[in-house]
């Protein structure tokens, strides 16, 4: 399987699995689209991991296999950018489909998928804990009266009938009066949850409660100077020795020395650059060469594109010549092994 955010993307509009799949295709090329189609979601697609899987091909003949798959309208190679800020980095995609599609096809999804990568995922809406119960709504607040404008309406006190009104109510029984609710404790902070968690994603930094208290203010210090809790572990995290003898030294020492700059807020940032779209780039399936897709027609560009059609205009369109030349070769070998 490769990293996260690389690897195999199926496309859709893909009909189900026949036993006929790619039968129109070279003996070769069949074979490593069935073993491309029969891989998970987000499997390795890069030429030296199909090529140790595949025990009949060398990196070379997958590597031709692929662009002709990619001619045949299969798949297509991007690349598309994952993060913000200087946490951005460029991922490798490549988009399977089991059904071929024409350029057009190809042009139109991919430019669905710029659009889905501009406009950034959908929030997700947070379900509550199964142990939270649910809120019931609360009737609205009626307008004051003139002597109730200055009264608590946390706890409503009801008027006796049989009261005058400037009479004071009698003291409420201490047996029979409701409690007064409390507040909910606290829970850990972010930063406390972050070092305590260190240890469980590293053996090497397990640390205890009184550890994870003792650290939590530094580390709230990277916090409160905008930094994500993944940066924090990986700064924490990165470049361990083989043993740690005290995670708690080694910790402190690092976020010490390791302490991020204080950055100025966004607002206060004059002339701030608009964030850019985010773009899918396709690339060449033979060289890796990036390009908009109405410019790499079979998924190539055009050296590559002119190469493969050298090559297949070279090819012997009978399979019986290919066996005359390994013949050939044959009692050539036998030939100089006799003299």
């Amino acid at each position: 399987m490769a990293n996260p955010g690389y690897g195999k993307r199926s496309a859709p509009e893909q009909r189900p699995g026949t036993p006929q799949d790619f039968a129109l295709l070279p003996v070769r090329e069949r074979y490593v689209a069935g073993f491309v189609d029969h891989l998970p979601e987000g499997a390795a697609m890069s030429v030296k991991q199909l090529a140790k899987q595949l025990s009949l091909y060398g990196q070379q003949a997958v590597s031709s296999a692929l662009t002709a798959l990619s001619v045949a309208g299969h798949l297509r190679r991007v690349r598309c950018p994952v993060g913000a800020g200087d946490e951005m980095r460029w991922v490798f995609r490549t988009f399977w489909s089991r059904t071929a599609h024409d350029n057009e096809w190809w042009t139109t999804y991919l430019a669905t998928e710029t659009a889905t990568q501009a406009a950034g995922p959908e929030p997700e809406a947070t379900t509550p804990p199964p142990w939270v119960p649910e809120e019931e709504p609360s009737p609205a607040p009626e307008d004051p009266g003139p002597e109730q404008g200055h009264e608590s309406t946390a706890v409503p006190q009801q008027r006796t009938p049989d009261q005058a009104p400037d009479a004071e109510p009698p003291p409420p029984d201490p047996d029979t009066a409701p409690a007064a609710p409390q507040a909910p404790e606290a829970g850990p902070s972010t930063a406390y949850l972050a070092l305590a968690r260190l240890g469980r994603n590293d053996h090497r930094l397990a640390l205890s409660a009184d550890d994870c208290a003792a650290l939590e203010a530094q580390a709230a210090e990277w916090l409160a100077r905008g930094v994500s809790v993944d940066y924090l572990t990986s700064a924490l995290t990165a470049g361990l020795p083989a043993k740690v003898d005290s995670p708690v030294g080694l910790l402190r020492r690092r976020l010490t020395d390791k302490m991020p700059p204080r950055l100025p807020a966004e607002d206060t940032a004059p002339d701030s650059p608009a964030p850019t779209a985010r773009r899918v780039l396709m690339e060449c399936t033979d060289c890796g060469r990036p390009g908009h897709p109405e410019a790499l027609p079979d998924g190539l560009c055009r050296p590559c594109r002119t190469t493969h059609n050298q090559t297949t205009a070279e090819t012997p369109d009978h399979p019986g010549e290919a066996a005359d030349i390994k013949t050939h070769m044959t009692n050539l070998r036998d030939l100089l092994r006799t003299v």
